[in-house]
């Protein structure tokens, strides 16, 4: 059978007519096939020549489905990261024990301080509509969280940027970036003035206006970072 490293599995990437290969526990199958895999891309984010062991343990699917199509080789062994002095060794290690945090810490944390920053404008938007108190105190309080998870958001996204993109310059990455560094800081601006002035928005003159724009513009920054997110996870096909 076959012996494949890295550098000649991705050339098998189901492009310009080539097949599509794709690799499981150092297993070299081919799916050009498949329907699924079509250009190889799958699901709009999944691309052939790659080493889909990790990924796989986060589909709807088991390896199994693999077994369905031919096996053309395996992958050749290499020194182990540890044995050859790389100082990436205990991080493989973990990561290999640990799938989870290769893929899952961003997407997973990311949601809450969209669902709090989205919330502020809202809560103060009903607020505004029915003069009910607690609407524009909870408000504050989807501020507060929102604010307490961007930081940490922010965190796993560089970390899933250098773990699964190298650190490379990437658009949706450096505009998520710039964008969320906006949002912390105008977050804590409006935290901080609503913190010392409790009763801001009570008789809506300027300082209220102007707080509640500064937390409107809060949709479109969120907006903005879900976009790229998305671009990221699921890429636009290009014709």
């Amino acid at each position: 059978m076959k012996e494949f490293d890295p550098e000649s599995i991705a050339e098998f990437d189901g492009k310009d007519g080539k097949p599509v290969y794709v690799v499981h526990r150092d297993r070299v199958f081919d799916v050009s096939e498949s329907k699924l895999w079509k250009g190889g891309l799958h699901m709009k984010r999944h691309h052939a020549g790659k080493d889909m062991t990790t990924d796989i343990q986060a589909a709807p699917h088991g390896p199994e489905v693999l077994e369905r199509y031919p096996q053309v080789g395996v992958v050749g062994k290499k020194t182990p990261p540890e044995e050859s002095g790389e100082s990436a060794g205990f991080l493989m290690r973990l990561l290999r024990k640990y799938p989870f945090l290769r893929r899952h810490p961003h997407p997973m944390t990311v949601h809450f301080p969209i669902a709090f920053m989205l919330a502020v404008p809202v809560f103060n938007i009903l607020y505004l509509i029915t003069g009910i108190r607690s609407f524009e105190i909870t408000s504050v309080h989807c501020l507060g969280a929102g604010l307490l998870f961007t930081p940490l958001v922010m965190l796993t996204g560089l970390f899933t940027w250098w773990l699964n993109y190298m650190a490379k310059p990437l658009k949706p990455v450096n505009v998520k970036l710039t964008v969320s560094i906006l949002m912390l800081i105008t977050s804590v601006t409006a935290f901080t003035w609503r913190a010392e002035n409790p009763h801001l928005m009570d008789s809506f003159g300027t300082a209220g206006i102007l707080y509640f724009l500064l937390t409107l513009s809060l949709i479109p920054m969120v907006s903005v970072i879900g976009w790229y997110g998305a671009k990221l996870t699921f890429p636009i096909e290009r014709d």
